[in-house]
């Protein structure tokens, strides 16, 4: 089973992926939400991934934290971020879609992470 982006955009108000061009294209964050889901069915899953320069880390970040479900890049390039995630997504493939998933959730946040049903 092979996944699939199936949509991408940002969870936003004001600002609009199709559209959107930071301010500065080398200090910027971004959060990017995806529907991920097999290339076999119309279903999919939410995932998202904070995007973002190491400038804006520099700015932003004083204090030590943790970093998960982040893809750094030099400067904001829509087609190579997208080319980055797709071609993350493609390498996850597996038998059985949870496993699939979990592969896609090592780097981007699951919508079902942490859930115990």
């Amino acid at each position: 089973m092979k996944p699939t982006v199936k949509a991408m955009w940002v969870n936003s108000p004001t600002v609009d992926l199709d559209s959107y061009i930071p301010d500065d294209p080398k200090n910027f964050s971004l959060w990017i939400e995806l529907r991920i889901g097999s290339d076999e069915s119309a279903g999919a899953d939410d995932y998202r991934v904070l995007v973002c320069t190491p400038d804006w880390l520099r700015e932003n970040v004083c204090e030590p934290r943790w970093g998960r479900h982040m893809l750094f890049v030099r400067e904001y390039d829509r087609s190579t971020i997208e080319k980055c995630i797709n071609d993350y997504v493609a390498q996850c493939a597996g038998d059985q879609w949870e496993v699939v998933a979990a592969k896609v959730a090592r780097n981007l946040l699951w919508e079902f992470e942490d859930y115990q049903g």
